[in-house]
């Protein structure tokens, strides 16, 4: 066999791809403007070169990388990817730090000519397909939850316009100026006190010498937003957990002792007064009634609390 022959008949091996981490490309991976990139740091270590070498690459071949290919970072940008700990230590700030897309990760093998770059870059091609993949297989449920938190919003909407109605309804002289409550009326005097404590639209103040959870739970029925005040004895039943549970799911009620009071009342907005029999808690147990009463009163009880 001949030299000529044998050349011919020589098998050449492929080079030796060295396998790359695609988990440590995936966390080398952020967005930027709204962008996925990865940074010139970042890419110069995977590359195996000098973050001065890649962008003056970059800076030579200017043409081929467009402002959607490479984006050069603000120096608040940059300080903020170096809070978060995100930037490697080839990227030190002599060379600035540039964030390359994925079209501008493409090109780069393209300029820097090496084995290693078209090598990483096949992997790091690989990562974003995939991540893109992810992406796609999630948007019908993004999408699906997108819709029904609208329709959430938009339910909110129409039953604070029906709330509004009865509202108005009650200030128009249908909610009735006194009520008797019979013994044994449990619910309906609960139903006629949460509808009055739905009246507020800034403030509640409540005078009532015999409070605890019960009382607690007719006030949460207050619209959002509506700041209370309950007035009672110093051995009060509600406790500072309770207060603080009630206080993170609706803000804000406060609690102040005196005991200059024996009856009950309520102040609406600080324009309407309410007389209560008995309790808030006790309400429809015995024989009682609540009657709308002068305003004129209103500012007498403030005194006193």
């Amino acid at each position: 066999m001949t030299d000529t022959d044998s050349k011919r008949n020589t098998v050449v091996a492929p080079s030796m791809v060295v396998p790359i981490d695609e988990g440590k490309i995936k966390s080398r991976i952020f967005t930027i403007r709204g962008v996925q990139v990865m940074l010139s740091s970042d890419l110069a270590s995977l590359y195996e070169v000098e973050v001065k070498y890649l962008h003056r690459q970059v800076k030579r071949n200017a043409n081929r990388f467009p402002l959607d290919f490479v984006i050069h970072l603000s120096p608040d940008e940059a300080n903020a990817l170096r809070c978060q700990n995100v930037t490697s230590k080839h990227g030190g700030d002599r060379y600035g730090v540039l964030a390359f897309t994925e079209q501008g990760v493409a090109m780069l093998s393209s300029v820097l000519k090496s084995d290693r770059a078209a090598e990483v870059n096949v992997s790091i091609m690989r990562v974003f397909v995939a991540m893109r993949k992810a992406l796609a297989s999630v948007a019908p449920i993004l999408s699906r939850l997108d819709v029904v938190e609208r329709r959430q919003i938009t339910d909110q909407s129409r039953n604070e316009e029906r709330f509004d109605t009865i509202f108005k309804a009650m200030d128009g002289g249908d909610f009735p100026p006194q009520k008797v409550f019979y013994d044994g009326k449990h619910y309906e005097a609960y139903s006629f006190t949460k509808k009055l404590v739905r009246k507020a639209v800034k403030s509640i103040v409540l005078v009532d010498g015999y409070c605890d959870d019960v009382t607690l739970d007719v006030l949460a029925n207050k619209r959002g937003g509506v700041n209370v005040t309950i007035a009672t004895v110093a051995k009060t039943a509600i406790t500072p957990t309770a207060v603080a549970k009630f206080n993170k799911q609706n803000p804000t009620l406060t609690v102040k002792t005196t005991g200059v009071f024996h009856d009950r009342f309520m102040i609406l907005d600080g324009t309407e007064l309410y007389h209560f029999g008995a309790s808030l808690k006790n309400l429809g147990r015995h024989y009682c009634a609540v009657s709308k009463m002068d305003v004129m009163f209103i500012p007498s009880i403030m005194a006193r609390i």
